[in-house]
Formats: structure tokens, C-alpha cells, sequence
């Protein structure tokens, strides 16, 4: 059975959807395909990759990216994890089976450690109750 390819999407690409990224490839890379993009890209938060690290998640390989990266791509679950790339998204609903909409709060606004923690945290618990309903689509 071929993996399913989900993919994140937030605006500066440089937290939220870095970190669905790097939770789903630790929590099911054998049924899924990860990958994240920004709307308007950034480079990765130091406090992203710490977080990351702190909770013994690898972060090789992840790098901020462009939608246009993969505007000729087709998705089974996009990821849409703030308002503002909410608006810029809805053009994938022609290009993934499913779009999801889960409003994550951004930890770069209050830029501390914990609230990086806490969005990867609501990710890592809106993926555990996520990744059973699609176990055997």
C-alpha cells in the first residue's frame, strides 16, 4: 500500500508547520509522506529546532519552503495550521483530498521557549487523535 502524502502549511514556514512535519515523520513515516511549506517563507526558528530537539525529534533535512515548491503536486491531507495561511490556501482544495484547518497558535509571537513547546505539544495531540481515523483509509 503506496504512503499517503500529507502535507503542512503555515505562513513563514519556520515553526508550526516544521514541527507537523517532523512529529508525523517520527509518529508514522511508515504510512505517510511528511512534508511542509509557508506562504511566505522564513528560515527555521532556533527555538523551533530546540523544542524539537528537546522532545528527541530529528530535524535533518527540515528547511523553511515556498509553496511554489509544490504547486504542481497533489496531496491525500493538507495541513493548513494558522488563519493567515488559511486565506492563501484555499487554492489546494482542488489539489488534496482532504483540507484540514487547525489554528495553532504562533509561539514566534510570544518567542519563548514554552510556547514553542505548547504549539508542538496541541500538533503532537491534534496528530494522535488524527492518525487513528486514517489507519486504514
Amino acid at each position: 500500500m503506496p504512503k499517503r502524502r500529507v502535507l503542512f502549511l503555515c505562513n513563514a514556514n519556520s515553526a508550526r508547520s516544521l514541527m507537523g512535519e517532523a512529529l508525523l515523520r517520527q509518529m508514522a513515516s511508515d504510512r505517510f509522506d511528511a512534508f511542509s511549506a509557508g506562504s511566505e517563507p522564513d528560515e527555521p526558528h532556533a527555538l523551533t529546532l530546540e523544542a524539537l530537539h528537546k522532545q528527541g525529534l530529528d530535524t535533518e533535512g527540515l528547511r523553511s519552503k515556498s509553496l511554489d515548491e509544490f504547486e504542481d503536486e497533489y496531496f491525500d491531507f493538507v495541513i493548513v495550521l494558522c488563519d493567515k495561511a488559511q486565506q492563501v490556501c484555499r487554492e489546494w482544495q482542488g489539489r488534496a483530498r482532504e483540507v484540514l484547518f487547525w489554528d495553532i497558535r504562533d509561539p514566534r509571537l510570544i518567542s519563548k521557549l514554552d510556547a514553542y513547546e505548547q504549539a508542538l505539544l496541541e500538533i503532537r495531540r491534534r496528530l494522535q487523535l488524527w492518525l487513528p481515523l486514517h489507519a486504514r483509509d
